[in-house]
């Protein structure tokens, strides 16, 4: 009786970790580059092994081996489809970020992004990593975990995976993420377009002057102040866009 209740349980737990597996492996916060793979892994046995009981039903342990890959490749996508969502509306920070080097002057300056894996602007670093702490400070990465629960009420492990409508999620996040992201860096657009008028009167007015030289010393230190009086508006609107977000995936 043992030796056949053993590989069930172990399939169920199998099926559960490939869903959850995959989802740590892209959610924001808990799938950042910059943690150990090692934390990872033993945060998705841990959530396993919790949320194992709540996910429903499972299927049994098929008698062919050719049905395994379907069920466990479904689960897979599945957890990266969803935990893909929830990292597209991070991207907003990287979206604000760069548009705020772009008309501060610092989009020459770059530096390693932990959360992309690719070089980016200060600014867009900062601003990431930011929105990123302000998520575990604030607890919103308990919607994640409640999202992993969640996930096996909307999509059962027996159903069919909803590609379409996946897509048509994923199509919806990606231009609302563009769109905050150009939301969150209205006031730097607003000073970029005025400063940079300004620039071409005073150039068109005095050619003689170098305006270019002139204008850096200036650019600069008013992007800065206007970086410390918008940044705390931009991480509020973040927030309130992160907890919509995610709220088709949470109870």
């Amino acid at each position: 009786m043992l030796d056949q209740m053993l590989p069930a349980a172990l399939f169920s737990l199998a099926l559960v970790f490939a869903r959850i597996g995959a989802m740590v492996m892209v959610l924001p916060v808990f799938g950042e580059q910059y943690v150990q793979v090692r934390l990872r892994l033993v945060l998705a046995i841990l959530l396993t092994l919790i949320i194992a009981p709540r996910a429903g039903a499972l299927p049994v342990l098929p008698a062919e081996p050719a049905r395994l890959i379907p069920l466990i490749g479904g689960e897979i996508l599945l957890g990266l489809a969803i935990a893909g969502i929830a990292r597209l509306t991070v991207t907003a920070l990287h979206v604000a970020g760069t548009l705020v080097a772009v008309q501060s002057g610092l989009a020459a300056a770059q530096n390693l992004d932990p959360t992309q894996g690719t070089q980016s602007a200060v600014s867009s670093n900062f601003i990431v990593m930011l929105g990123t702490t302000v998520i575990v400070l604030t607890d919103l990465h308990h919607l994640l975990i409640s999202a992993l629960v969640e996930s096996y009420r909307l999509f059962p492990v027996q159903g069919v995976v909803p590609v379409g409508d996946l897509a048509r999620l994923a199509t919806g996040v990606v231009a609302d993420t563009f769109k905050l992201g150009v939301q969150m860096a209205a006031p730097f657009l607003a000073f970029g377009i005025v400063f940079n008028v300004l620039l071409g009167l005073m150039n068109r007015l005095m050619p003689v002057m170098q305006v270019f030289f002139i204008a850096m010393p200036l650019q600069l230190p008013l992007a800065f102040l206007l970086f410390a009086l918008s940044v705390g508006m931009m991480i509020a609107v973040f927030l309130d866009h992160f907890v919509a977000a995610l709220g088709p995936l949470i109870p």
